[in-house]
């Protein structure tokens, strides 16, 4: 029987090292201690994650229970927290609340001052100790001994990390190779880094690369089964419901199984593209979807193809998996592709593609497998705009006509290596008074504390930047500002772990730096 001090006690030493392989050793260690039927509890809860998901807990639901006293030593074991989140997460109906309330302090009276503080963080979705997933999956495959490819390639297709790390430490290899590509099971999509031009993109890539036209639409994976077709965002939400006319289009595709990764997007009457936010309203909560079908219709354009008939192929090269596309899908709902080598061929497609309304290109390397959930650097996005997805870590009150609206933004990017998130500036520009009203209401219902100025908010909701230039700054930790910050849209189809992290954003900076574009900074640079 493992306790949760235990675990507690691992999940400290991991965070009071910023080595990465010193993490890795300390969760392996941990790992190999388990019980059997111990491993996926404390995988998941290293990894910042519950068997549970998401419970529905408040933050000041949480606060109030952390404040019963705590236990004067750690009896309670991992086997027990999980039973009683079990308990807590099902319970419903009426007076569930005041039930819950009581399940989860009788929780913090067993536990100590130390535990008490990790299940907070836990249930907040707070967990900051640089164990999230990606150094879990280091660490199951080294106490496991199999290659991190098999667990990462497991955790890809599972959705389930403690899942895979109880078969990777019980069953090795061969049970890791059961985790399969399954229709209507969607899978996180693959995300990409970026470039400054095609010039660096094809720098970077090497040799032939395939350039796509960026629609600034919905991310959709589409499962097919015969007659059988269901769309899902990229969030793993499905929304079957809210697209029949796409539902349509890929049930009419001849072959009999497909899963397919694409773009929804709405034309406007002159055949150019609407604006992100118009688009998502065809997948808003409330639709009256024949009304809004007729108004505001949509189309799909695919770029890859994970499954066709009996055979998942994501494991495969770019070059087949395109090739496949196109048996399957028709030129016309295929996205615009470019197949070269020669920078000023890619340069006049990536000026077509402006031309057309869209947002720019993306650039892949024709020999990448597909990697779910990853932010590989096989696929490199190309805009005319310096963008990042940042999430949003406190606001501060506006004055004037924006008094008693949150208004100026802090904005932060999640640093893998330590695990906590890096400050990069602030912003209130971009902001119409419709996304005022709506934010204040978001950060509010998100509140862990505040002072006279500034509410300080979970870290939740990814919102895009456009930013003239990122240059060094003493003023914030990470040695990095943004300069000239402006929001361009809030991303609420994008989860916090789908933002940019510290890794893209120095990635930016440098790929900048090495062509002599930034001026030198001061410590007093970059309050926007």
């Amino acid at each position: 029987m493992t306790l949760l001090a235990t675990v507690v006690a691992a999940s400290q030493r991991v965070g009071a090292t910023s080595a990465r392989l010193a993490k890795v050793r300390e969760l392996a260690t941990l790992l190999a201690a388990l019980e059997p039927d111990e491993i996926a509890i404390a995988a998941l809860y290293l990894a910042g994650e519950t068997p549970q998901g998401r419970i529905g807990i408040g933050y000041r639901a949480l606060q109030a229970a952390a404040t019963v006293g705590p236990a004067a030593g750690g009896t309670v074991s991992i086997a027990d927290v999980d039973r009683r989140l079990a308990a807590l997460a099902a319970t419903r109906g009426a007076g569930s609340a005041a039930r819950r309330a009581a399940l989860l302090r009788e929780l913090f009276a067993l536990s100590t001052q130390d535990e008490q503080s990790f299940l907070l963080h836990l249930l907040a979705g707070e967990l900051r100790q640089g164990a999230l997933a990606g150094i879990m999956v280091d660490a199951i495959a080294a106490t496991a001994r199999v290659p991190e490819a098999e667990v990462r390639r497991a955790a890809m297709y599972s959705g389930n990390l403690g899942e895979v790390a109880r078969v990777a430490l019980l069953e090795g290899s061969g049970g890791l190779g059961r985790f399969q590509l399954e229709l209507f099971s969607p899978v996180s999509p693959m995300l990409a880094q970026t470039a400054a031009d095609v010039a660096e993109a094809l720098a970077g890539l090497e040799g032939e690369v395939a350039f796509e036209w960026k629609m600034d639409g919905v991310r959709i994976q589409a499962h097919k089964l015969r007659s059988e077709v269901r769309l899902y965002t990229r969030g793993l939400n499905e929304v079957t419901g809210a697209a029949p006319e796409i539902v349509e289009l890929v049930r009419e595709f001849p072959a009999g199984a497909l899963i397919l990764d694409g773009e929804a997007i709405a034309f406007d009457s002159s055949g150019r593209p609407h604006p992100f936010q118009t688009t998502m309203r065809r997948f808003g909560r409330r639709l009256d979807v024949e009304a809004m079908r007729a108004a505001l219709p949509l189309r799909a354009f695919f770029f890859d193809c994970l499954r066709l008939e009996a055979q998942s192929i994501a494991d495969r090269a770019s070059r087949e998996r395109f090739e496949a596309l196109a048996r399957a899908v028709p030129e016309g709902s295929r996205i615009r592709q470019l197949i070269t080598s020669s920078e000023p061929a890619a340069r006049v497609f990536y000026e077509s593609a402006l031309a057309a309304g869209h947002e720019g290109l993306m650039a892949k390397s024709l020999d990448a497998p597909y990697e779910a959930g990853n932010r590989g650097a096989s696929w490199l996005k190309i805009k005319r705009a310096h963008t990042l997805d940042l999430i949003v870590l406190a606001a501060e009150w506006g004055h004037g006509r924006r008094s008693g609206k949150l208004s100026n933004l802090h904005l932060g990017a999640l640093d893998p290596a330590t695990g906590e998130y890096v400050m990069l500036g602030k912003t209130f520009k971009g902001l119409t008074d419709a996304m005022l009203d709506w934010q204040t209401g978001q950060l509010l219902s998100r509140e862990v504390r505040r002072d006279p100025w500034t509410v300080y908010v979970r870290p939740e909701l990814v919102v895009e930047i456009a930013f003239s230039d990122l240059q060094a700054s003493t003023r914030y930790p990470g040695g990095l500002a943004l300069r000239l910050a402006r929001v361009k849209r809030y991303r609420d189809d994008k989860r916090a772990q789908d933002a940019d992290t510290m890794t893209q954003v120095r990635s930016v900076y440098a790929a900048h730096a090495a062509r002599g574009e930034r001026p030198v900074a001061t410590s007093a640079t970059f309050e926007v």
